[in-house]
């Protein structure tokens, strides 16, 4: 959640900020009423209490003194109750600013370029060369149909489309790939923790899902319990409502787990295929941070998503996004994407984000500075995303013949 503090202080400069992740005019607009309102009627509180606090001293001495209080003791009565009326107001006048400010994006970093959508999105390099075939290459789609490996007809009989049965070779590989992604995670200096593929609505309102995401989420019925939608979610809230020691900072943190999304917004968008579905495992990075230290780790969760790739030959490209095409919670991202060579381009595998102090302040996270508790960072990144990696490695080792050469880092973990 964005400083509400700062929101008091600087309005001006909080908006011009958030209109560079293109957010709604109309919304700026009512969030400047509920902030002027919220903070007039405070400033209208703590004069009424600190004129209650002149006329009980008043009071007091003069009844001290044995003085007549008759008409002194009406307007303190008459003051308390008015400061009443008023901390009732502003009480909802808070309320209504704090459930509005869920609903508000992160601040960008001035570094995030400008931009309306992806097209703006700016190239940072490109790694390894992509393979030139000497036959049209196939898409995954059909690969893993010929092969036996893919099953989309029966993953809607047993769900619905966008769910796949993947089959013999391609279920070992995808249990290769995160084993493989979760050493290799390890060996960068991130813990390897397993949790729930569950998180209660307190988990999803400290990362940012809720309440603004809701629709895009699956929701157990008669519960306030969720999918997850990324093990983000779980990994953060770990630390939910607790204060670090700033000697146990950074917590590097890596998992895999299930995800699932309803993609509510993506309708009509690859529906062919596996680049997008409604459940897929995915290999989570999460940093806990010092707010000196967040850039860094940033750039070390980067390298790492990118260092993977490059381990198992995938051309590859890294991009940093714009303003408007920034996620939610999003400071700052560099995606990372895997060339497809079916496609003829580089799609999105990895977003490596830094969340500065967002979530921490949703969720409360802090760490003991001296003497004071801080929020701390937060960073999340996918390291990776498995079903995607499994199509790009198909689609980027796939032989005449149409069988699929398996990457030399994975042989090890097929046997």
């Amino acid at each position: 959640m964005i400083d509400l503090k700062l929101l008091q202080k600087d309005f001006d400069t909080v908006a011009k900020a958030l209109q560079k992740k293109q957010i709604d005019t109309a919304l700026l607009a009512q969030l400047k009423t509920l902030t002027t309102d919220y903070k007039q009627s405070l400033q209208s509180l703590e004069e009424l209490q600190a004129k209650q606090n002149a006329l009980s001293k008043e009071f007091g001495q003069i009844k001290a003194k044995g003085g007549d209080v008759g008409a002194l003791q009406e307007e303190v009565k008459n003051n308390k109750i008015a400061v009443a009326q008023l901390q009732e107001a502003t009480n909802e006048k808070e309320a209504a600013l704090q459930a509005l400010a869920l609903t508000i994006p992160n601040l960008p970093d001035d570094s995030v370029p400008e931009g309306k959508d992806e097209e703006d999105n700016v190239e940072i390099k490109k790694v390894l060369t992509p393979r030139v075939f000497d036959f049209e290459p196939k898409e995954h789609h059909d690969l893993g149909v010929d092969l036996g490996w893919l099953d989309f007809k029966r993953g809607v009989k047993l769900a619905k489309s966008r769910f796949t049965v993947l089959m013999s070779d391609a279920s070992r590989l995808e249990r290769a790939l995160y084993n493989f992604m979760l050493d290799f995670n390890r060996s960068r200096g991130f813990q390897e923790v397993s949790v729930p593929a569950i998180a209660n609505g307190d988990s999803l309102l400290g990362t940012g899902q809720l309440p603004k995401f809701a629709d895009d989420l699956f929701k157990i019925e008669g519960e306030e319990l969720y999918l997850i939608p990324t093990s983000e979610v779980s990994l953060t809230n770990l630390f939910r409502d607790e204060i670090l020691e700033a000697e146990e900072l950074p917590v590097k943190l890596t998992a895999y787990t299930p995800c699932f999304r309803k993609e509510a917004g993506s309708a009509g968008r690859d529906t062919r295929g596996m680049i997008r579905q409604h459940q897929f495992g995915k290999v989570e990075l999460v940093s806990i941070t010092h707010p000196e230290e967040s850039d860094k780790v940033f750039d070390e969760m980067v390298s790492t998503a990118s260092d993977l790739l490059t381990a198992l030959g995938l051309p590859h490209r890294l991009v940093a996004l714009c303003g408007g095409d920034l996620g939610f919670g999003a400071a700052k991202t560099t995606d990372i994407e895997v060339w497809f060579p079916s496609q003829n381009r580089y799609r999105e595998i990895s977003s490596v984000s830094n969340v500065r102090d967002f979530q921490a302040r949703r969720a409360m996270i802090r760490f003991r500075d001296g003497k004071k508790n801080t929020l701390v960072h937060t960073l999340n990144g996918s390291s990776l995303a498995v079903g995607r990696t499994l199509i790009a490695i198909m689609e980027n080792y796939q032989r005449a013949d149409g069988s699929i050469e398996i990457p030399q880092v994975l042989e090890n973990y097929l046997r």
